[in-house]
């Protein structure tokens, strides 16, 4: 979005105290970050309903109460994303995700993260440098290539693919706002009653996350915006020293407390949400599987599944656009919004045994897409193939043959979708961390297991100590619709 230029104004920043040019009030701050929480929601998914998200909240609001700036309307959201992250919106939105919380091993690391955030958000820091860079800009800047986005009608089917990439979410800070907001989060958390050295220890664990998936795909993380260097670890530890605690009971009393809190929390891809299985995206709620192109780049978010040639020649977006039982209601949803003659040109056919419809368009002079609207489970599916003029003919048997593979999961294939769950065990006499990763057949490897529990690979265990592990468990779709 464009931020309005008001008059410029000199204010005082509520973390330094020092008076500061500000070309963006606080009323406008606020109106861009409710603008920008309602594209999270949207594109990564809440999961509010989550007994944690109460707990977040709980411990964020007792956080928010010792910032230095109490002009905003604090709020706390547990995020739907398997990557370990936490960021923070003007406005007073801040987020963790489920793939963060993993790795957390005490109250007291969470309010480390937390109070971090907080710190960004009373410093301003994200008006002060509204830089934008999108979290899926890898896999969004290839369809946004592709379609240029110009047309009226692309614009519609894709709705609005690469909004994010004008969001301040993962933009990253400056050396200087970072050692500020650790400085800040620290003392938050000591007022507030946790152990400020916990940040320290949190960044440490957080580096080594890093270095065991080096070298692996993955999306943006909280190391990409806040990189754990051995210098920042050092002095938020240094810092922590200077800082008194609270004398305030924790809100978990002690840490199998807080670990219990994570005790089946999902890791990895969520079955919930779909999941992807060597190019083939099940979707065991909505009873589906459609089959991806090979070698092409996947983002799956709550809005629609995106898939992405590595070359940007071409793209493929699934989505539900309506209920019903007639494919036709989706070329007719489209031709309201698009006021344009979509219906005539389209004609029905079969995909297996379920019912469909198509039409071809082009878009303008420099992109052609193919439209398929397919009726299952009550809902319209649409799928929207693109590619530039110069290469669709080139492109359609690709685009074809995964529209032509959409079809209902097997009762097998269903029964077979699984997905990996925190689970605790207790260590017993003389175990290793590889002879647990052994007995309980955790999903981690025991270098995993070390990592996500904040120990050396060959830390002696202590009889009936509680250990994080990954379980690889079935899931339990919702009845077929």
């Amino acid at each position: 979005m464009t931020i309005p230029i008001v008059q410029s104004a000199c204010s005082v920043n509520p973390v330094s105290g020092r008076p500061e040019l500000t070309l963006v009030s606080e009323e406008q701050e606020n109106k861009l970050g409710a603008e920008e929480a309602k594209k999270v929601e949207a594109q990564m998914g809440l999961l509010d309903n989550d007994p944690f998200s109460a707990y977040l909240t709980q411990l964020g609001k007792r956080l928010a109460e010792q910032s230095p700036r109490q002009s905003v309307a604090y709020q706390f959201h547990l995020v739907d994303m398997e990557e370990p992250n936490a960021f923070a919106l003007p406005g007073g939105y801040v987020y963790v995700t489920r793939g963060l919380l993993a790795l957390t091993n005490s109250e007291d690391e969470l309010a480390g993260v937390v109070g971090h955030e907080i710190g960004h958000v009373a410093a301003r820091h994200s008006v002060q440098s509204i830089s934008k860079r999108g979290p899926f800009a890898a896999v969004f800047g290839i369809v946004s290539g592709v379609t240029g986005l110009v047309s009226p009608l692309v614009g519609n089917i894709v709705g609005g693919i690469g909004d994010l990439t004008q969001s301040l979410i993962f933009s990253p800070y400056s050396r200087s706002q970072e050692n500020e907001a650790d400085e800040v989060g620290q003392g938050i958390a000591a007022k507030a009653g946790w152990d400020p050295v916990a940040l320290s220890t949190f960044l440490s664990n957080l580096e080594r996350e890093v270095e065991l998936y080096q070298g692996k795909p993955r999306r943006p993380s909280f190391f990409d915006s806040h990189p754990p260097t051995p210098e920042r670890v050092r002095k938020t530890s240094v810092h922590a020293t200077t800082l008194t605690r609270a004398p305030r009971a924790p809100i978990s009393a002690t840490k199998d407390s807080y670990l219990a809190r994570l005790d089946g929390l999902v890791i990895g891809q969520r079955a919930a949400n779909g999941i992807l299985m060597d190019q083939q995206f099940l979707q065991p709620d909505l009873n589906f599987l459609f089959e991806l192109p090979d070698k092409w780049k996947v983002e799956n978010t709550p809005q629609m599944l995106i898939a992405a040639a590595s070359d940007g020649e071409g793209a493929l977006l699934l989505r539900t656009v309506a209920e019903g039982q007639d494919p036709l209601d989706g070329a007719r949803t489209l031709q309201k919004t698009t006021k344009s003659d979509i219906l005539s040109r389209t004609q029905r056919f079969q995909i297996g045994d379920l019912p469909a419809a198509r039409t071809h368009l082009k878009a303008d002079s420099q992109t052609e897409l193919d439209l398929t609207w397919i009726a299952h489970g009550g809902l319209i599916y649409q799928i929207a193939g693109l590619a530039p003029a110069r290469r669709f003919e080139s492109m359609k048997p690709v685009l074809d043959s995964t529209v032509n593979s959409f079809r209902p999961l097997t009762a097998t294939e269903r029964d077979n979708i699984t997905e990996k769950r925190i689970r605790l065990v207790k260590a017993q006499t003389g175990e290793t961390i590889e002879a647990v990763a052994t007995r309980s057949r955790s999903a981690w490897k025991p270098e995993e297991i070390a990592v996500a529990n904040g120990l050396k690979a060959s830390a002696p265990l202590v009889q009936g100590q509680t250990l994080k592990i990954a379980v690889t468990e079935p899931y339990a779709p919702r009845p077929v619709r």
